[in-house]
């Protein structure tokens, strides 16, 4: 995994670009586009089955496949409202494999025929929206669009481009309800719809689906995740700062041998931490940040054996932050803070640890400083949450009356100092509606909230 500066930097160079090429963009502008996009579908949002017979083109091409390509390539300039950096002023005649942001390659099925075998615009800053045509371009591995201005839908002819592997649309000005089109795309492995304005639910059968990336951060999504989220072979998900409610579904633990990171930071799940959890025994990195969660830690936070990041600050878990937590062997940075634990164990004080990075302020714990006030603290940590019994179980761990890790400060050891908690803002975008459970510090990587670095496998 990349160091965290490194990430850092790279996250804020695409937010700010993102910041910038979204500022020129008006909603009324947002909303004229996706109009002129919608005018254009048939009712489907589909194309006919001989569209391009109809099509009169005066070129000539050494292939159907390019004089395809052709079509729709030329439909998409047709629907650019804006394109400053005159990204697409070669897309003229024939030759589609000159036209800047588009890559030939020989067919799969033929490699003595030319084909088009992937498009990369990102970062082209162009405004406009995604014509039904593009549904032509059947040849396509790669669809990269990242950090323009594109607006409107998804359009449903995309389930044909049936060889297309990595799909990214993120930081646009993408509408309408998750587009349940990449679900049919058959050998689809990495999605990133980051950065947009997608909401409403998320289908279960995108995490029946064979993907090994999802990226969801950023949306406008609602609703409980799926119960079958536990499905999905993926190695990667990312699902921050949306507007998720609801219980981490246990079904998580059945994605122990696939699950690498996942990012959950920023909605409003609530109820206790899914014991199953624990069974990710090869994830690296595991953020339920900012979110509703109360209850204890799951003892089976021990089987965590691979992990690196482990963040679950902002909720309101109380009791006890047990050692094997604190030394678990790859455990690079916990953080544990503006929760309401009142004690853990020698080792996850982060004076006493010099190779760990560990934050507990904002915590009840006695003695140790920069932590909530005893007024704050008394009405949470003795409001006991059994989450053998809560509607969110705490799964593999429950805790019982004899067993509870819960340790309420003693009446004779001294109170830690009353403190103002400042409230801050939370991290936001300017798609981003409003802020949700602000953290107590800013977050400082403001594009992906997590360590994650954004990879690609190769395409077969």
């Amino acid at each position: 995994m990349k160091g965290p500066g490194c990430c850092l930097f790279i996250s804020l160079l695409l937010l700010s670009s993102f910041l910038l090429f979204s500022s020129a963009l008006s909603d009324a502008k947002v909303y004229s586009i996706t109009h002129r996009q919608l005018l254009t579908l048939h009712e489907n949002g589909d194309l006919l089955d001989d569209y391009e017979s109809t099509i009169q083109v005066n070129e000539t091409f050494s292939s159907p496949r390019l004089r395809r390509a052709y079509i729709a390539l030329q439909a998409w300039k047709m629907a650019i409202y804006s394109d400053p950096l005159n990204t697409t002023a070669s897309w003229i005649g024939a030759d589609v494999c000159s036209y800047t942001g588009v890559f030939c390659a020989p067919a799969l099925d033929d490699p003595k025929l030319e084909v088009v075998a992937g498009i990369d615009l990102n970062h082209a800053d162009i405004a406009g929206y995604l014509p039904v045509e593009l549904g032509l371009l059947t040849d396509i591995a790669l669809f990269h669009i990242n950090s323009n201005r594109f607006c409107g839908i998804i359009p449903t002819s995309f389930w044909r481009l049936t060889l297309l592997y990595e799909f990214d649309i993120s930081n646009n000005r993408f509408v309408g309800h998750f587009p349940e089109v990449v679900v049919r795309i058959p050998n689809l492995k990495y999605l990133d719809l980051r950065f947009n304005d997608f909401e409403g639910e998320l289908p279960s059968s995108l995490f029946t689906k064979e993907l090994d990336a999802i990226f969801l951060n950023n949306n406008r999504f609602t609703s409980n995740i799926p119960e079958n989220f536990g499905d999905s072979p993926a190695s990667v998900i990312v699902i921050a700062n949306n507007n998720f409610t609801g219980c981490i579904p246990s079904s998580i633990g059945k994605m122990g041998n696939t699950l690498k990171e996942f990012v959950m930071l920023n909605n409003g799940l609530a109820g206790c931490i899914p014991g199953e959890i624990g069974l990710l025994g090869n994830a690296t990195v595991v953020d339920v940040s900012y979110n509703k969660l109360s209850g204890i830690l799951p003892k089976s936070f021990d089987g965590l054996k691979g992990v690196e990041a482990l963040d679950i600050s902002g909720n309101s878990l109380t009791g006890f932050v047990a050692e094997g937590v604190c030394n678990l062997p790859k455990l690079v940075n916990f953080t544990f803070s503006n929760n309401f634990f009142n004690g853990e164990a020698e080792s996850c004080v982060p004076q006493n640890r010099k190779n760990i990075v560990l934050d507990d302020s904002s915590n009840c714990l006695p003695e140790r400083p920069n932590q909530k006030t005893t007024q704050i603290c008394t009405p949470v940590i003795h409001k006991t949450v059994d989450c053998s019994k809560a509607k969110c179980g705490g799964g593999l761990s429950p805790p019982s009356p004899s067993t509870s890790t819960s340790m309420p400060p003693k009446p004779d050891q001294p109170q830690p100092p009353k403190q103002e908690i400042p409230e801050i803002e939370a991290p936001t975008s300017s798609i981003v509606p409003e802020p949700k459970s602000p953290p107590s510090t800013p977050v400082d990587d403001s594009h992906d909230q997590s360590p994650i670095p954004r990879y690609r496998p190769p395409p077969p």
